[in-house]
């Protein structure tokens, strides 16, 4: 293992796992629920807004996402969870990591809600 989040709960979940993101090269994500409930929203690539894998993750299990795979995940009201990062090399001090730049906030806050 390369390195771990702290637990995420909804009042300190950093904003970029809630938006489009990937790992870097090399680079798994193991998301371990030990709380509540996280919903995986895996994409095809970066400009995608329909998922085509979605994972419910209930407290007590985890999901692995693969190198450079866009995913952004969505939490019960009691979630908590953290991310392991696990390496295929050493990567040295690279970030784990990137944020979509098209993709930069909550895919919830990028439709209108009424369904249009």
């Amino acid at each position: 293992m390369k390195r771990s989040t702290q637990f995420c709960t909804q009042d300190n979940i950093p904003k970029a796992l809630l938006t489009h993101h990937n790992t870097a090269e090399g680079v798994y994500g193991q998301i371990c629920v030990r709380q509540g409930t996280v919903t995986f929203y895996g994409f095809t690539n970066e400009a995608a807004t329909a998922s085509e894998k979605t994972v419910e993750i209930q407290a007590g299990q985890f999901a692995v996402s693969p190198p450079q795979y866009w995913y952004r995940v969505e939490l019960s009201n009691d979630a908590q969870f953290n991310i392991n990062f696990w390496a295929e090399a050493d990567t040295g001090n690279k970030a784990m990591f990137k944020s979509s730049r098209i993709h930069n906030q909550p895919m919830a806050e990028l439709f209108d809600k009424s369904g249009q």
